[in-house]
């Protein structure tokens, strides 16, 4: 790190001094023209024009048994464009792989194809959504999960039950979407000016994105329940007690995405505060359930089980949730 003064004209312009060696690394000359940017926090980023222009970035990968894990990778760090490449020729299996991998991807496609060579190119630009709208997203589709597992496991729909399980991958689909998204904020920060979020949130993004993957995979969890139960068969008083604790937790769920979004820490104190009540309210249902002998029993506690630990991904979203804080020279 390098210290300069800051220097004013008589006319009271203020200009500091550029280090030479930077300059001549980037072939800067008299009348060259450079990008500033001020970032949330007061901050002030110098960029030559010519860097101003984002590179295209290109990956070349053999097949290997971690073909699946090697595209995501690249996907998530942001690679425009994945060249599969084999010695001879790429195998059905692998082939087929690929095809499946892209398909879970958002934005990735296949632009040309032969005997062995695959190239996929991602053809959505990585800050083209706002972190916010694409974990708003993978939220919406996750808490129907949630709901319509326990609807399907209750009424004993399996059609409903298959169909939760399958809208798993859109789910997974987002989250690699922001993950991807996310890197890409935190390599570029004029992309978080744009979105009006810091670097440093993230970290927090990501940790919520997660978080509500989990979630997705708990209502798949439920409704694998569903594909097996027959609803006629649960008490209709079970049933109820069920239904309310769902409804508790789900509207905990709730109140800790809006938390986040709005950084309101009196919303996620709330979801803190709930947490009395939905333990208490999953000990009657387990002690309840204790005392009958019917097939339905574990399938029921294994459901309540799933929903309770919904609850506590609720409250890792809230403990989430800090103040916003103000720009550095702003009075707020």
């Amino acid at each position: 790190m390098e210290l300069r003064k800051v220097q004013r004209t008589n006319s009271g312009t203020f200009f500091v001094t550029l280090p030479k060696n930077w300059a001549e690394r980037f072939g800067l000359s008299k009348g060259a023209i450079l990008s500033i940017t001020e970032s949330i926090d007061g901050h002030l980023s110098l960029s030559p024009q010519s860097e101003m222009e984002r590179r295209i970035l290109r990956a070349v990968i053999r097949p290997t048994p971690y073909l699946y894990r090697e595209i995501v990778g690249k996907y998530l760090l942001g690679y425009d464009e994945i060249r599969v490449e084999a010695k001879n020729n790429i195998s059905p299996e692998e082939r087929t792989l690929i095809k499946e991998t892209s398909s879970r991807l958002i934005g990735l496609e296949i632009v040309e194809e032969d005997y062995a060579r695959i190239v996929l190119q991602c053809l959505l630009e990585p800050t083209a959504s706002s972190p916010e709208k694409i974990l708003r997203r993978e939220y919406n589709i996750a808490a129907w999960m949630h709901r319509d597992g326990v609807t399907a496991f209750l009424e004993g729909d399996r059609s409903l039950a298959q169909n939760v399980i399958a809208r798993d991958v859109e789910v997974n689909r987002f989250y690699f979407l922001l993950v991807r998204t996310l890197r890409a904020v935190i390599q570029n920060p004029s992309a978080g000016e744009k979105f009006g979020i810091h670097s440093i949130d993230c970290l927090d993004y990501r940790l919520c994105g997660s978080l509500v993957e989990t979630i997705g995979d708990r209502a798949v969890e439920i409704a694998h329940k569903g594909l097996v139960s027959k609803g006629g068969e649960i008490p209709r008083t079970m049933t109820h007690t069920v239904e309310m604790f769902h409804s508790d937790v789900f509207n905990a769920q709730e109140t800790a995405l809006k938390a986040f979004f709005a950084r309101n820490v009196a919303l996620a104190e709330e979801v803190r505060n709930k947490r009395g009540k939905i333990e208490t309210m999953f000990r009657e249902i387990e002690l309840s359930i204790n005392k009958r002998s019917a097939e339905f029993v574990p399938m029921i506690l294994a459901v309540a089980s799933s929903i309770y630990r919904i609850f506590s991904h609720s409250v890792d979203i809230a403990d989430l949730v800090m103040p916003r804080e103000p720009r550095r020279g702003v009075k707020m």
